[in-house]
């Protein structure tokens, strides 16, 4: 029996890494709501009181940046003074230019188009992409992120709806399953480090995040008096959000994806229209990850996506379901590739990502959200692929 420990950690959407995904992707669904096609790659950094925004754009639309930039802030909770940005006060810095024409020609007409008269986009970059399930959990996640983020969300949660109004927006979490053969069979650890106003004790705040927010999450089976419980490690987290440490679009790309349980290719999300194929094929890869396990294929499943810039068919297209498979993978690899359209044209239609939903991505994970419905986490394939193979699969 082989035994060990895996742990995958969450940040809120007050960490200063994901109010730049916020800023990032509200500024991609204010030209979406606008205009479908236009081409945004928005980049946010942030420290202490400041916003500076860099990126291409490429759109018939206008919009008014400096609202968008400062309702996101807002809405996450900073929005006073005391904490040290303000949504009300920041010093917004644009830097936003057109995009490369160079770049954009071989978007707007694939070199499959380009040499054949088609009629499809080309992809935004070159790159690889990585999209997994794994039936451990209802959602088809790894179970360490899937609790990690539910902690995170609940953790958002309290303070917003005032269970614990001490809270303040910058936290993360962390959970460490115990594994056998491949099973989890219990918990090891629960991290929680929340910012919290001064005056409130280490004392309360421990027993209150784990009456409040670790027991409600963490099933009451695992949560015994073996599961260790970490609360604020340091003793003290009064300064946080950009004011204690910078942020930046793009840098959380295992909290958005799954945990470190899966490989990952490299691209950021957030920012990015759907042309970017570091983005759309992700959400793709997933998507049909999620339908090989749904459809009782294989217990899990990872499946790698390839792209040259310029050109719409993925150059390669891989499947490995790590020998859970029913059978072999060549075989579901085959059907994938029937039932599923991975160009970057064909994705954006079957996943309707013209639509302004980015928003609701840039915290808490971008699978497995039972708060939003996104077309990627669909299971709608799963009987095209069994049909594919032309065979009955009995599923959990």
């Amino acid at each position: 029996m082989s035994k060990y420990i895996f742990t995958s950690e969450s940040v809120t959407e007050g960490h200063p890494d994901k109010v730049a995904d916020r800023i990032s992707d509200s500024i991609l669904d204010a030209y979406l709501e606008k205009d479908p096609t236009a081409r945004v790659a928005a980049e946010t950094v942030l420290k202490n009181n400041t916003v500076i925004l860099a990126g291409e754009i490429s759109s018939s639309a206008e919009i008014d940046t400096e609202k968008v930039v400062r309702n996101a802030i807002n809405s996450i909770g900073y929005d006073h003074e005391a904490l040290g940005f303000d949504g009300h006060t920041s010093e917004i810095i644009n830097l936003l230019d057109r995009q490369s024409p160079d770049i954009a020609q071989g978007v707007d007409s694939a070199l499959e188009v380009r040499e054949e008269n088609g009629t499809d986009i080309g992809a935004g970059d070159q790159g690889i992409i990585f999209g997994y399930a794994v039936n451990e959990t209802p959602e088809l996640l790894p179970l360490p992120i899937s609790l990690a983020h539910k902690l995170a969300y609940r953790l958002t949660e309290v303070r917003k709806n005032g269970t614990l109004p001490y809270l303040r927006p910058d936290g993360k979490t962390q959970v460490s399953v115990i594994y056998e053969d491949d099973k989890a069979v219990g918990i090891d650890t629960v991290l929680i480090s929340t910012q919290h106003d001064e005056e409130v004790p280490q004392e309360q705040l421990r027993s209150d995040l784990i009456e409040y927010v670790i027991k409600p999450i963490i099933p009451e089976n695992w949560l015994n008096d073996e599961v260790r419980i970490l609360v604020n490690p340091t003793g003290r987290f009064v300064i946080g959000g950009p004011v204690g440490d910078s942020g930046l679009t793009g840098r959380k790309i295992i909290v958005d994806t799954y945990g470190g349980a899966a490989h990952h290719g490299g691209g950021a999300f957030s920012g990015k229209d759907s042309t970017k194929v570091d983005r759309s094929a992700a959400y793709a890869a997933r998507w049909a990850a999620k339908n090989i396990v749904a459809a009782g294929l294989a217990e899990r499943a990872e499946i790698q996506l390839a792209y040259a810039i310029g050109v719409a068919a993925p150059v390669s297209v891989y499947v490995n379901t790590f020998g859970t498979g029913v059978i072999p993978d060549e075989d579901i690899q085959a059907a994938v590739s029937e039932v599923f359209d991975f160009t970057p044209g064909g994705i954006i239609r079957e996943l309707e990502l013209r639509k302004p939903v980015f928003a609701q991505t840039s915290a808490y994970g971008h699978f497995g959200r039972a708060d939003a419905d996104f077309t990627w986490e669909r299971t709608n394939k799963a009987s095209a692929l069994k049909k594919a193979l032309q065979i009955s699969v009995k599923t959990k």
